[in-house]
């Protein structure tokens, strides 16, 4: 059985490798991918403007542009991680930057993943205020609620 946050500490490294390889849409997204299962899903609050489900490799990708368009940056300040079997849970105090706004957002994030036959399944974030996060964004009210319904994760 491979230990759960060493599938994850891998997927860590892709990811880094991916995002200063120039990301979405100049990055190649394979390295990634090869760390999630196929049908992995990442699940983020529908009040965000990338909220919703986001499933398999193609969602992941998506999910990484949508992203890309809301943060010009994040760097994490500090993790923590419990791992429990296929579960791991990790607590991440990390600084956002907005591409609208200019804004920094220093905040934590609560990542519930699921590592099952050696790659990522689940992801399952909860983000210590959205409320803030839309704020940074320079998102509010009914125009959050529009983007997270326009959200396209299939």
């Amino acid at each position: 059985m491979t230990d759960a946050w060493d599938v994850l500490e891998r997927f860590y490294a892709a990811e880094a490798d991916y995002l200063a390889a120039g990301g979405p849409g100049k990055a190649d997204f394979a390295g990634m991918a090869a760390h999630l299962g196929p049908d992995v899903v990442m699940y983020q609050a529908p009040s965000l403007p990338y909220g919703g489900a986001w499933r398999g490799h193609d969602g992941m990708e998506r999910f990484m542009a949508a992203m890309s368009e809301a943060w010009t940056g994040l760097t994490f300040l500090e993790q923590h991680r419990a791992v429990d079997g296929e579960t791991v849970a990790v607590l991440n105090r990390c600084v956002f930057r907005a591409r609208a706004t200019g804004r920094e957002l220093e905040t934590s994030v609560q990542q519930w993943i699921t590592v099952r036959d050696g790659l990522v399944r689940e992801f399952r974030p909860f983000y210590l205020d959205t409320a803030a996060v839309l704020d940074a964004l320079g998102v509010g009210g009914a125009a959050a609620a529009a983007g997270a319904a326009g959200a396209v994760t299939g």
